[in-house]
């Protein structure tokens, strides 16, 4: 028998594209977000990340997976963690390209957005890298908060040079942070933290305890919550210290994730350990929550380019595939569940952009003090799941009244939890809809979608899981009244565009105000308020932003009568074949 030839009917990989030109969706945020400037830039991101020899560091960078060096041969505590090179590679691409703190070290109009476009391409990529990426752009707002501390390390995270040696931060051209706030017996409940700190009177403090969940333990810096006798504080804690010894933080064992693999997730334990305080002795969760603001907000861009890659690869195999006498992506049936998945990320990446966008608003630009706010993003409940804090209007030149900072803060302030809510939920489901669409190879891990459906989980869970975020969503309606008012403006901006978007706007409008007058009531079906309002969101930016292919589809089976609840489940109206046409 003559053997079967190793191209027989087997669709070529997926490599050596441009990420960012046959985007579709992502290219048209940028522009409508004000990043037409970062076009070119972007474009040769997408085709670093689109690259055979990138699909290969990530490949490699998840078949090894960081190992635990606790001890030398000496028995003496080393407490380091090994990556393979490959992680190194794409970790110093992303920081080089400023994936982590450009929107900080440019802040030009547009640079939030641009920067979340070079977040999610590098994230499409490879995944378990822009947990750092996403901490280290997270911690700017912490971190200069606190003046003293934010002249020092302001520069140092702004950084464009990935540097994986543990020296002091002094001798590196840029470093990375980490967070290390959750413990055993409490999880998201912060302020169940036993850990505490002892105050050294000049700023800083010992402390001593462990953390259930260390994330990137080799970054350069973590923030850490302790506690004091006033209360829950943050601090600011090295790995290394300026005279170049080490600051104890040992690292008892790597966690063994469904995904995320090729970064490392670690238990740690403090010993006297110096940390720098962050904001006042008591506010420790207030000084985070402009970060956890901003790690939400990366939560859901992760989710749209893993989303995006699910699609992209799905499409990609039907287009060269055939079965039963013709390609794939030719066959009714398939074309309905590639388009349906298509729709979901064009929701997605429409509604992550616009948050993003949203953070140029609310954000400094230059002569501006980036430390000093003057608005609440929400009153904070003691969980890492209650987003609050300043992330107000600033001192410089933002080109916006008051008013529309005001407003973009509040819309923010919501408008970020519904989508953490919705759109991280929709991930897995979504990952394991593009994995059936390669049958048996999606299940296999040759293939880039089996990893991408162990990755997308996470987004869900990472800082705020889907209770916590859905009751967020109602904290933020019942003592913050202009957040209400702020997303109710944005939802009504489309009226009469189309009747059954008319007609879940009222629902969405209702909910708002019932889940506002009995917030107690309301909890039993917060989840069923996060969803309304996510969808109503997406439906309207698709309306405003997307072609009419896409956004009438997305609203017909999304929102109309006859929607339902299965992917590939498109009216006959839909136009499946333009809905393609923007995926590549």
């Amino acid at each position: 028998m003559e053997p079967t030839p190793a191209s027989a009917n087997q669709p070529p990989p997926r490599t050596d594209v441009d990420e960012f030109s046959s985007n579709a969706a992502l290219v048209d945020a940028v522009r409508r977000h004000g990043a037409g400037w970062a076009s070119a830039e972007l474009a040769g991101i997408g085709r670093l990340t689109g690259s055979a020899e990138f699909a290969e560091h990530a490949r490699l960078a998840n078949v090894h997976p960081p190992v635990l060096r606790s001890l030398d041969r000496y028995g003496e505590r080393t407490d380091e963690v090994d990556y393979h090179p490959a992680y190194h590679h794409v970790l110093g691409a992303a920081v080089a390209h400023g994936a982590h703190t450009s929107s900080w070290a440019d802040p030009r109009p547009g640079a939030h957005a641009a920067r979340a476009a070079a977040f999610m391409l590098f994230a499409q990529a490879e995944p378990g890298h822009a947990c750092p990426v996403s901490m280290t752009h997270a911690a700017v707002p912490a971190v200069v908060g606190e003046p003293a501390v934010g002249r020092e390390w302001l520069p140092r995270l702004l950084g464009d040079v990935y540097d994986p040696r543990l020296v002091p931060p002094a001798a590196k051209p840029g470093v990375l942070m980490g967070m290390a706030m959750t413990e055993r017996q409490g999880g998201s409940d912060v302020r169940a933290n036993t850990t505490r700190a002892v105050d050294a009177g000049d700023g800083t403090a010992r402390i001593t305890g462990a953390k259930w969940f260390c994330s990137a333990p080799m970054s350069d810096a973590f923030l850490v919550l302790a506690q004091e006798d006033a209360g829950l504080s943050c601090f600011l804690v090295p790995r290394v210290l300026e005279d170049g010894s080490r600051n104890p933080f040992r690292l008892v064992r790597l966690k063994d994730k469904l995904g995320n693999r090729s970064n490392a997730s670690a238990e740690v334990e403090f010993d006297d350990t110096l940390g720098w305080r962050l904001g006042e002795p008591g506010r420790g969760v207030r000084a985070i929550i402009p970060m956890v603001h901003e790690t939400r907000l990366d939560c859901v861009l992760g989710t749209a380019a893993g989303m995006r890659q699910a699609v992209a690869e799905a499409v990609w195999h039907a287009r060269h595939r055939r079965a039963f006498g013709r390609l794939l992506a030719g066959q009714p049936a398939m074309a309905a569940v590639l388009a349906d998945l298509a729709l979901e990320y064009e929701g997605a990446v429409a509604l992550g952009m616009r948050l993003a966008a949203a953070d140029d608003a609310v954000w400094p630009r230059p002569g501006g003090d980036l430390g000093a706010t003057g608005g609440d993003l929400g009153a904070t409940g003691g969980d890492l799941g209650a987003t609050g804090g300043d992330l107000g209007a600033t001192r410089g030149d933002l080109g916006a009244t008051r008013g529309d900072l005001g407003r973009e803060r509040a819309f923010a302030r919501i408008a970020t939890a519904v989508a953490k809510y919705w759109v991280c939920k929709r991930g897995p489901g979504h990952a394991a809809e593009a994995l059936e669409c390669l049958g048996g190879n999606g299940y296999t891990e040759d293939f880039p979608l089996a990893l991408r459906y162990r990755e997308q989980p996470v987004m869900a869970i990472w800082e705020g899981s889907g209770n916590v975020v859905a009751l967020d969503v109602l904290r933020a309606l019942a003592r913050e009244p202009e957040t209400a008012e702020a997303l109710a403006e944005e939802l009504e901006r489309p009226r009469g565009a189309d009747p059954e978007l008319d007609a879940h706007l009222e629902r969405a409008l209702a909910l708002m105000a019932d889940a506002a007058r009995e917030p107690e009531e309301a909890q039993r079906w917060a989840r069923a308020l996060a969803e309304t309002l996510a969808l109503a969101l997406e439906a309207v930016l698709l309306v405003e932003g997307a072609p009419s292919c896409v956004a009438e589809a997305f609203i017909a089976s999304r929102l109309g009568r006859e929607r339902r609840l299965g992917y590939g489940c498109l009216s006959d109206t839909a136009r499946a074949e333009e809905i393609l046409a923007r995926v590549m």
